[in-house]
Formats: C-alpha cells, structure tokens, sequence
C-alpha cells in the first residue's frame, strides 16, 4: 500500500488531521504537546514538529507561545474538503481501477456495508 512508504511525518499529519475532521480535536482544543505526542507515538519530537508545521502553515492551527498548539474555528471543515479532493484526485483512480479489474461493482459495495 501506499501509506507504507509514506514518511512518518506524513503519518503523522494523516492521523491529527483525521483527529480534527472526526472531532477528537475540535475546534478551539489544545493539540498535545510535541513530546507527548512524540511519546504516545514513539516518533522523533523533530519528525512530531515537521507535521505541526503543516498545519499551522496551512493555517489550520495556531501557536499561542508558552502555552501551546490550538485547532482554529473552520479547520475540520477545511481539512474535510481537501482530504476528499485528494481522495477523488490520488485514490479513488486506484481503488476504480482494481474494482474495474475484479468486477466489483459499486452496487456490490454497498451491499456488504
């Protein structure tokens, strides 16, 4: 898969971004710590620093010095829609494609939901 050779940084940012859409990390809430998250994941704090970034490059979250790392009003709903659009755009061509080559149809999919 994919994911596998993905950089941990990537990983890392993939999973607090799936924690902000899913609300365990709502709007206004404290991100942990990097050494804490760099603990609870068993990463680098560098490597937990590099996906903080993103998203406080993205504007997703801000930095209130001395204190910590907060999810800015509108993060989930952004994250939301450029995750999907990378979805539509990277993934779903793949997972089209070997559906095509099995035969499974969408219908089928549904059905096993």
């Amino acid at each position: 898969m994919k994911n596998q050779s993905k950089p941990v940084y990537l990983k890392l940012r993939d999973m607090i971004a799936a924690a902000i859409i899913d609300g365990r990390y709502a709007e206004g809430d404290m991100l942990p710590s990097v050494r804490a998250l760099a603990a609870e994941q068993g990463a680098n704090p560098l490597t937990v620093a590099k996906a903080y970034q993103q998203f406080q490059n993205d504007g997703l979250v801000e930095v209130q010095r001395g204190v910590g790392m907060y999810v800015v009003p509108g993060a989930a709903g952004r994250l939301r829609k450029s995750e999907r659009e990378a979805f539509l755009r990277e993934e779903w061509p793949e997972i089209r494609a070997r559906m095509d080559r099995l035969g499974v149809s969408a219908r089928e999919l549904l059905a096993e939901a």
